[in-house]
């Protein structure tokens, strides 16, 4: 949060509505000084006591002086929050430091700070500052955490001004808020090995090259520094300058993480539903094939695909996989139900086909469902689901036998298909699909060798 002031007092209307604002911050002895104030001055002014009069006045005088003088109070006070870090996962703590500053030439007084946190976070924070001198810092600190994943605010920061007796007190709040993004829990991934280069990568690609002839290759100009061995001879001849062959860029290992958000396709809410594992599951998923150096994009039923800066949705560079990364983090924080049917948004977005390796996490799905999902393995060249049964979740039961149906018809059309009963950890699902891939002899193509 930049550094903001607060500065108590206006001029004109402003200090009309300001001085309104303060005598509405009258604390309750406040009230009750002013109350008996006034009742001892009607007393005595019925009963004919002077003396019972100057107290009344007294009485009543004394939280109208702390209103004025609270009110007239001319220190600023700037602000800033910082955040560290940014973006947590779900069950883990960020630390919010505040520093406060007294900009003027005056000193303060007791003043009284809360922060505005969601409950999701924990109590709102309070602090209480002693007599901060004219230039002089505070700086306090506390801890948030959540267990569910999403982007929170934190902020406008309070201020509450007192003065000494306890009489009045006004509420000042500062305009700037910053953004706790929570991310879904990830876990680690076993190293299973895989395959890593799709057809057309690699040593295939260079003699593919070779095999084709000099007229398929994409010649540049001369450029200072370039090796004359790379002089590309019949280009140079034919444009009139100094050509020479391009270098070979070859591309990334592809992978798609393949996200159901439907909400038919899932019961149950909470950090421990089958949406909530999913969810968590992709995010695990898309870590492990970044690191694993693969170009991995998220795709969810309704179509859309992250990060989406590409002609066909992966990531550019491997220099990109960190704000890849983070870009898909914080999709995935926000992600919640769908409520499209269907698959066939994301089976049109595959429709193209050479997708690499294809990671879903499908919920429960229908026999219509369950037969468009198979037909998605035609267009990638591995698939790898996992299966969840949402109705199980909520009984914690074993996996139904519709899931099972629904698995072995993934099986057939060349998934490696595993159901997800409660509770289970993708590391040993992961490890699974690895071993259940191999005893298949299935290809290795962008997935599971």
């Amino acid at each position: 949060m930049g550094a903001a002031a607060v500065r108590d007092g206006q001029r004109g209307d402003d200090d009309r509505g300001g001085l309104r604002a303060a005598f509405g911050g009258l604390t309750t002895r406040g009230r009750s000084f002013l109350a008996a104030g006034v009742a001892a001055a009607v007393c005595a002014y019925v009963l004919g006591q002077a003396d019972l009069l100057r107290v009344g006045l007294l009485l009543a005088a004394l939280p109208l002086i702390c209103v004025l003088v609270l009110h007239r109070t001319r220190y600023r006070v700037a602000a800033s929050r910082r955040l560290t870090p940014q973006r947590v996962e779900a069950g883990s703590e960020a630390r919010v430091q505040l520093r406060m500053e007294n900009v003027s030439k005056l000193p303060t007084g007791l003043l009284m700070l809360q922060d505005h946190v969601p409950y999701m976070l924990g109590p709102r924070p309070r602090f209480v500052l002693d007599r901060v001198e004219a230039g002089g810092r505070r700086e306090v600190s506390y801890r948030v955490r959540s267990d569910l994943r999403g982007r929170f605010p934190l902020g406008p920061l309070q201020l509450r001004l007192n003065d000494p007796f306890g009489m009045c007190e006004l509420t000042r709040s500062f305009s700037a808020y910053d953004t706790l993004t929570v991310i879904p829990r990830t876990e680690a991934l076993p190293a299973v090995k895989l395959a890593g280069e799709a057809a057309g990568y690699g040593d295939g690609h260079q003699r593919s090259l070779a095999l084709a002839g000099d007229d398929d290759v994409i010649p540049r100009t001369y450029r200072h520094g370039d090796d004359l061995r790379r002089v590309h001879w019949r280009s140079t001849a034919r444009y009139g300058e100094l050509m020479v062959r391009r270098e070979e860029q070859p591309q990334r290992a592809r992978c798609t993480v393949l996200l159901d958000t439907r909400q038919v396709a899932f019961q149950g809410t909470g950090p421990d539903s089958a949406f909530e594992w999913a969810v968590s599951g992709a995010a695990s998923a898309l870590v492990h094939m970044l690191e694993r150096g693969y170009a991995v994009r998220l795709l969810t039923d309704t179509g859309s695909a992250v990060p989406g800066d590409g002609s066909d949705g992966f990531a550019g560079s491997a220099q990109d996989s960190a704000e890849t990364a983070g870009l898909m983090m914080d999709t995935l924080a926000i992600v919640d139900h769908s409520q499209g049917a269907g698959l066939s948004r994301a089976s049109d977005v595959l429709r193209g086909g050479n997708e690499g390796l294809l990671i879903a996490f499908l919920g429960d799905l229908d026999e219509e469902q369950a037969a468009l999902a198979a037909r998605m393995r035609g267009r990638t060249g591995a698939a790898v689901a996992f299966v969840l049964d949402s109705g199980t979740w909520l009984t914690g039961g074993a996996v139904g036998g519709a899931v099972e149906k629904r698995v072995r018809q993934l099986r057939e059309a060349g998934w490696t298909a595993l159901a997800v009963p409660p509770g289970a950890r993708l590391a040993d699902l992961w490890q699974q699909a690895a071993g259940a891939r191999a005893e298949s002899g299935a290809d290795t193509y962008g997935g599971w060798s």
